[in-house]
């Protein structure tokens, strides 16, 4: 199958009158002002929810990320820098972690932040919300108050990377005065959106933009350096380039617009490209197989999937080549890859074979998308069109973002796109994904797809609970030979996003998770 730029194009349209009405006069006005001005953000989608724990998309996090804090930041090499904890101690025996945390803080609606707020964030919130933190915390034997500014969170064994458990995105601190009360499990509370962070929540207008302004009360000395952050959602890609080269947008976000048009837009006076600021996250996207459906219990039916696709044509077509083809479950970026383990490469005839002698007799098969725009979009046309070559009789689901989030949660769907984040470490970003315990209706961020074999479950547990590396490699390479042989998903790509913005915003990127708590800590030069 070929398929040409013009092809990818076609049907998209700039959107002229989103420009002309769309962003907020002040906005545009304060741009131009250099230091301490508005800084002006593409956002797409739009989030459902950007109430901490609740909003765990990329958009929500985006947002939320600059209005919470974590109890540490993380460079773009992970190692931890200070947040809300101004030191820390790890035991020689890699059991006990002693937080001491910053005095003086204050939430944005002036309530003092103690410890008891992190104990209820780590082990009430989080722990319900993301499945990333519930697995880390089943080696937590306690976590306590030592004082008022000073957590002990104590292990009944040995969890590797747990030091990098505590960035906003992972482990976002709340304010338990407004959410002990909550249903932790259910949909997100009324409660005001009140963080720590150096952007207090200001106004959402549905459709339109998200407002922060700048908290003067901010923990950290010159933190923040722009007064206002808008987030303009705008609906398609092209109106999103369109904006950045009419100097109503100052940054693009990674994902945010098609990939043939960042190097054109990277040689506009005053622009740049950058790819940092994804360290930690390693982002990988794959297609879930829902292995509770019978026709893909048969191991010949998975692997005719895996064989039908084209990663190579996804990563040159679709991604004009900012994401590589994926070899299997872990991004390339993440610790411990084993590239050993990887996917066979396209057969469709091959692909043919097996799905005759799995018994398939054209049962339709749904194939959810991911509405995170035209190059997911066309990621799924390309997929359904090479199943279909192969002899599989596939329909696109079309939906919004809630609607996506709800079908994964439950487990509506057949085959499903998406991607997530690795977190620098498998025990934090990976795992989540396989094991078995993870199998939890309700969640999309977990083992959505149903997978389960006892010995991967052992393998992922052998290889967080010890910090020898060579031990750590062998159980994770042997953790990735498995899964792929066994065709626990199809992985796609190895995203890489990368983000345009102007000149003159000085230090946009600061820590390995980027713009997701970058904002506070830039600035504009004035040029």
């Amino acid at each position: 199958m070929s398929i040409t730029r013009r092809e990818l194009i076609a049907g998209t349209a700039v959107g002229a009158g989103w420009l002309a009405s769309s962003l907020p006069l002040a906005a545009i006005a304060q741009a131009q002002s250099g230091t301490g001005g508005a800084l002006n953000i593409a956002l797409f989608p739009e989030p459902t929810s950007i109430m901490v724990g609740w909003g765990q998309t990329g958009p929500s996090q985006l947002v939320n990320g600059n209005i919470y804090d974590g109890l540490l930041r993380y460079d773009e090499k992970l190692n931890p820098m200070p947040g809300l904890a101004s030191a820390w101690t790890i035991s020689k025996d890699s059991l006990v972690y002693t937080f001491t945390l910053k005095r003086g803080v204050t939430w944005h609606d002036g309530k003092p932040f103690d410890a008891q707020d992190v104990i209820f964030s780590i082990d009430k919130l989080n722990r319900a919300q993301n499945p990333r933190v519930r697995v880390a915390l089943q080696s937590v034997e306690s976590i306590k108050a030592l004082d008022a500014h000073t957590v002990e969170i104590r292990l009944k064994e040995v969890f590797a990377p747990f030091i990098g458990l505590f960035d906003v995105s992972t482990n976002p601190i709340a304010p338990r005065h407004l959410l002990e009360n909550t249903d932790l499990t259910g949909k997100p509370p009324p409660s005001a959106i009140i963080g720590t962070g150096p952007y207090k929540f200001k106004e959402w207008v549905r459709g339109s933009y998200i407002h922060l302004v700048g908290n003067d009360k901010y923990h950290e000395p010159s933190v923040p350096k722009i007064d206002n952050v808008y987030f303009q959602v705008i609906p398609d890609a092209a109106s999103r380039a369109a904006a950045f080269e009419s100097g109503k947008i100052d940054v693009l976000p990674g994902g945010t617009i098609e990939y043939f048009d960042v190097a054109r837009l990277a040689k506009l006076p005053g622009a740049a490209v950058t790819s940092k600021g994804w360290e930690k996250f390693s982002p990988l996207a794959w297609m879930w197989i829902n292995h509770r459906n019978p026709l893909f219990q048969d191991l010949r039916m998975r692997q005719a999937i895996e064989l039908a696709i084209d990663r190579d044509a996804l990563s040159k077509v679709v991604w004009q080549g900012f994401a590589p083809a994926a070899t299997g479950p872990f991004n390339r970026q993440t610790a411990f890859y084993s590239a050993a383990a990887a996917q066979p490469r396209r057969d469709k005839d091959k692909a043919r074979k097996l799905l005759a002698e799995s018994g398939y007799k054209g049962q339709p098969v749904r194939l959810l998308g991911l509405p995170f725009g035209e190059a997911w979009n066309r990621t799924a046309e390309l997929i359904r069109q090479n199943l279909l070559e192969a002899g599989l009789k596939v329909e696109l689901v079309a939906t919004d973002l809630a609607g996506a989030v709800t079908r994964a949660s439950n487990w509506d769907f057949d085959l499903a796109l998406t991607y997530m984040y690795q977190y620098g470490d498998p025990a934090l970003g990976v795992s989540r994904n396989y094991v078995s315990s993870e199998i939890k209706k309700g969640s999309a961020f977990n083992n959505v797809g149903g997978y389960q074999n006892a010995k991967v479950d052992a393998m992922f547990y052998r290889a967080a609970g010890t910090t020898d590396p060579k031990k750590r490699l062998e159980a994770y390479s042997e953790a990735q030979k498995t899964l792929v042989d066994d065709v626990a998903a199809v992985w796609l790509l190895d995203l890489n996003f990368p983000t345009v913005y102007r000149t003159k915003i000085a230090n946009l990127v600061n820590s390995g998770i980027g713009l997701n708590d970058s904002l506070g800590r830039a600035s504009f030069t004035g040029r």
